[in-house]
């Protein structure tokens, strides 16, 4: 079958998000033919160019998300009419509340697509004054939210060029049913939610191709996190309205959602997902990069805590080294290796220099005599350095990894220290609980002194540690690798396709019939099974598809980790030990954050 793969900011390109996710994904199921559609977020990305594709990628159309190409067309009076109403429709469902303006809006938004694929001229449209005035005019409006109410010039300028970038896909000449448009492919499969589903939305609207769509870490999250303190409240109560309305028309309209953890899931269902379409399914991670340190019998520097991770405000490292602080108090031979480079931007990188001076100042140079060189006990490394030459001697270098952060999608780094086979101490954010299960020590994110006590309990139990290792590296090979991944996602291609074909008639260049055009699942119904894909709570499948009692409670091939995690459901350590909810399905949503 012939996939339509969305993406914003990431694959093809080298940088950006998602690409490594993209890419396994793609190389795995080699079988289907990939068209990608690709928006970029800046020239820089482009300048850089793409990465190595597989011979299944046929074709690679892309768009800039961070420009808009004017197209010259000017509207008449007629179609001004029609923007105005569609656009003031569109900015009035901001500004409401209720199931009503999530109709308004879904109304609104695909009467500007219908405009610009009769008429043209939308990009120019958007960054008129007369859309200005109208979103003025429904920011005013009886009803709307105090926030709205407050919206200045500035504001308002600066809201209707943001909804405007987000909306150009709106104009572009993918949406055709000729070879390489989206009207000719099976299914679309969108990378994320926000401006990377637009065109999944679209091919849907016109072509009736089902959308398939995945998130490992939700837009809508993202946009609340990135916008806290760039922008004046008014401004960030229009667009997180506009991204609600958003976020909620695509899961409508999507025909499967796949959000990487429970998390995400939470953050769907809140945004009016509907539960029957979800279905969680776990980050496919690379474990032959971490199995060397796994599988080792060597064993790691037994007073060593390591992090690691982009070095930014969110991972909280400033109660890290408090933490580290009070356990030096109890085991002055304890060290910790901070290893990681700082986030994009000028806040991160003075952000590092912040951490660098307080450990400076909290753990001074120690020396053992007067004309000896001090040492001190914490270390801020990169990747790629004399001591750490692989991300995987990072976990090597110690026997406790540590998260501390106050704010986390899907932690990359604790999935990579379980492959390692190393005990962990995270603090109960985001997916974290989820990830390790019972495999590690969960703490109160902004508590150094909880942190001190979970790491000072596994600093101290060799046994105990290397129990909750082995039934980390247990689990994360169950659940977390690419074979997973890919087998998830083999089987949501099938089904989708099968329920929801796409109908069309294949003609060759010259006009004839193509009798094999279309792929045989769209004329097989039924629910797939058989790859690796764990039901939802109380759905069923053909009776020669279930054992002799029904549904087996953990499936083919997702069960948990029980083999080897005796130690990891005890409450033996109060709060620490965690045992999380146990998501549906396996396999990969992309890579989340580290």
């Amino acid at each position: 079958m012939r996939i339509g793969l969305l993406t914003e900011g990431g694959y093809p390109y080298v940088t950006g998000e998602a690409r490594l996710w993209c890419d396994r994904l793609v190389r795995g199921l080699d079988r289907h033919e990939f068209d990608i559609f690709a928006l970029s977020r800046s020239a820089h990305q482009e300048e850089q160019g793409w990465i190595q594709l597989p011979p299944q990628v046929h074709r690679v159309r892309t768009a800039p998300l961070w420009t808009a190409e004017d197209d010259g067309v000017v509207y008449g009076r007629r179609a001004r009419r029609r923007f105005a109403g569609h656009w003031g429709e569109l900015a009035g469902a901001i500004c409401a509340e209720g199931g009503a303006a999530e109709d308004r809006f879904a109304n609104a938004l695909y009467g500007l697509a219908d405009l610009e694929r009769e008429e043209g001229g939308l990009a120019r449209a958007l960054r008129s004054e007369a859309a200005v005035d109208a979103l003025e005019k429904a920011c005013r409006a009886p009803g709307a939210p105090r926030a709205a109410r407050e919206a200045r010039v500035a504001d308002l300028l600066t809201v209707t060029g943001l909804i405007g970038r987000t909306l150009r896909p709106l104009s572009l000449d993918w949406y055709e049913e000729v070879e390489g448009g989206l009207g000719a492919v099976d299914l679309c499969h969108a990378a994320s939610g926000g401006a990377a589903a637009l065109p999944g939305l679209l091919a849907k609207h016109f072509y009736g191709v089902p959308l398939l769509v995945t998130e490992y870490g939700v837009q809508l999250r993202a946009h609340y996190l990135g916008a806290a303190g760039a922008l004046s409240a008014p401004a960030r109560a229009l667009l997180a309205g506009f991204h609600g309305r958003l976020a909620t028309e695509v899961y409508r309209q999507a025909t499967l959602i796949t959000p990487g953890n429970t998390h995400a899931r939470r953050w769907q269902e809140r945004c009016g997902a509907d539960k029957a379409k979800l279905r969680t399914v776990y980050p496919g991670m690379e474990a032959s990069r971490f199995a060397e340190v796994g599988e080792s019998t060597e064993l790691a520097d037994p007073d060593t805590l390591v992090w690691v991770g982009r070095i930014e405000p969110s991972k909280d490292l400033i109660a890290l080294l408090h933490a580290f602080a009070e356990i030096r108090k109890e085991e002055p031979k304890a060290r910790l290796r901070i290893v990681g480079a700082p986030a994009d931007g000028p806040e991160a990188a003075t952000y590092l220099a912040h951490c660098t001076a307080l450990a400076a100042q909290l753990f001074p140079d120690e020396a053992e005599g007067v004309h000896a060189v001090g040492d001190n006990p914490v270390s801020f490394e990169e990747i790629g350095g004399p001591e750490v030459p692989e991300l995987a001697d990072a976990y090597a270098a110690g026997s406790v990894v540590v998260l501390s952060s106050v704010v986390e999608g899907f932690p990359i780094s604790l999935v990579e220290a379980m492959f390692c086979g190393r005990a962990t101490v995270s603090t109960d954010v985001g997916a974290v609980v989820e990830v390790i299960g019972g495999t590690g020590l969960v703490v109160p994110p902004r508590n150094p002194r909880a942190l001190a006590d979970a790491c000072l309990a596994l600093l101290r139990d060799t046994e105990r540690r290397d129990r909750l290792g082995a039934a980390a590296r247990a689990r994360a090979l169950e659940l977390f690798t690419v074979d997973q991944n890919i087998a998830a996602f083999r089987g949501i291609y099938l089904e989708i396709v099968s329920h929801h074909p796409v109908r069309r008639d294949a003609l060759d260049e010259a006009g004839e019939p193509q009798p094999f055009a279309n792929p045989a699942e769209v004329y097989v119904p039924g629910r797939w099974t058989g790859s690796g894909l764990r039901e939802e709570p109380g759905a069923s499948g053909p009776s020669w598809a279930l054992g002799a009692e029904g549904p087996s409670e953990g499936g083919t091939n997702a069960g948990r980790a029980d083999a080897g995690r005796t130690d990891a459901g005890r409450a033996d350590a109060g709060r620490t030990d965690a045992a999380g909810d146990e998501p549906v399905g396996v396999g990969a949503a992309g890579e989340g954050e580290r």
